[in-house]
């Protein structure tokens, strides 16, 4: 999987502006000698005053007729209006473009990796920069690294979607030496493969950055042979310093200690992405209705993933009904009725049905109403 990790890939970088309004050229003539390119800017594509004298400095038309081309590509490549301003907004080079030599060889390679045209919109709506990548040099290249990395094409296909920034950034400054430094200390290729494919962003990130992550990851005890290893650095790549106070500061509120707030993200990474609005509302619900011990929930930190309405009240509901009726004897056994999967969940309350007839249909009149 690593053996494509000398690659040379190269790319050039590009930049920006954003939508409509209308000022007259009188104003711009005032602003910028390139007066027909900034109205243009501004009439055509929704720039404003000073957006539109920065990108002219890179922009020189002296009629319409390019600009328009470029336009009417995007409409026949199923862009709206509104989309078309966000990219040239984005990415104004754009409009320097010819679309027949630059920008039609682009989508017809991104089409036959897989992606469709809704794809395209989307992707490139959201990293129109992809767009000023040379084909040859840095898309074509990148593209067939990523798919030999990945070892399929549908997992390229995944991560693309999941993650329009692929198709510009350069691999080999930080993709490959990421990975590198994860094979390093301990992780499994196919673990790696699994983020790169859902998470690709946690690998695009500077090598001394990404480092400092992995060290605080590895500083936490996590095994780097486990898959909370990889949960657990796309976590604290996911949140800013402060986000990360703040969720220590919501669970401690609830009276968890450092170390068993750190126990619980060992366990489940997932449960310090959490909102500090979801997190309160589940342990509100487990403790003060359910009347459960915090350090019990904070061993059960998958719990704080749940979803309130599908899983935690539905079978919380239920588990009341069947502690009443004598059917449940330990109440210390509740994680186990929000863990278990449905199918299991299920068959337990189907066990019951002579006893407590009504507890399957008490079930499903809750699941009914979280729909």
């Amino acid at each position: 999987m690593f053996t494509l990790i000398s690659k040379q890939l190269t790319f050039s970088a590009l930049k920006s502006p954003s939508i409509h309004r209308s000022l007259s050229s009188s104003t711009t003539n005032l602003n910028n000698p390139n007066s027909f390119t900034v109205s243009y800017l501004i009439n055509s594509c929704g720039f404003p005053l000073d957006k539109a004298i920065s990108a002219s400095k890179f922009l020189n038309f002296k009629t319409p007729d390019k600009p328009d081309s470029v336009i009417q590509f995007f409409k026949s490549q199923g862009f709206t209006q509104t989309q078309i301003s966000q990219i040239i907004s984005k990415f104004p080079l754009a409009l320097s473009c010819h679309p027949e030599k630059n920008l039609l060889p682009k989508f017809q390679f991104l089409t036959s990796l897989g992606l469709t045209s809704s794809d395209l919109v989307k992707i490139l709506t959201a990293r129109p920069k992809s767009l000023g990548r040379s084909l040859k040099n840095h898309l074509e290249p990148s593209m067939s690294l990523l798919r030999e990395l990945l070892q399929s094409d549908d997992r390229t296909l995944i991560a693309i979607k999941r993650c329009a920034w692929v198709l510009d950034w350069d691999f080999q400054a930080n993709m490959v030496p990421n990975m590198k430094l994860l094979r390093d200390v301990g992780v499994p290729g196919s673990k790696m493969m699994y983020v790169l494919t859902y998470q690709p962003r946690d690998f695009l990130v500077g090598k001394e950055q990404f480092k400092s992550v992995v060290d605080e990851v590895v500083g936490m005890g996590f095994d780097p042979t486990k898959t909370s290893f990889m949960l657990a650095v796309h976590a604290i790549r996911s949140m800013t310093k402060t986000n990360w106070e703040k969720k220590m500061g919501t669970y401690e509120k609830w009276g968890w200690s450092k170390d068993e707030i750190l126990m619980a993200f060992r366990t489940d990474p997932w449960c310090m992405m959490k909102s500090e609005e979801k997190i309160d509302t589940v342990m509100d619900y487990l403790v003060n209705k359910m009347g459960f011990e915090t350090s019990v929930v904070a061993k059960n930190s998958l719990l704080i993933s749940l979803s309130m309405e599908k899983r935690i009240i539905p079978r919380c509901v239920v588990f009341e009904y069947c502690l009443k009726k004598g059917l449940v004897k330990d109440k210390r056994s509740f994680s186990w009725w929000l863990r278990c999967s449905e199918s299991i969940f299920v068959k337990r309350l189907e066990r019951y049905e002579k006893e407590a007839p009504d507890v399957l249909k008490l079930y499903r009149k809750k699941l009914d109403l979280a729909s």
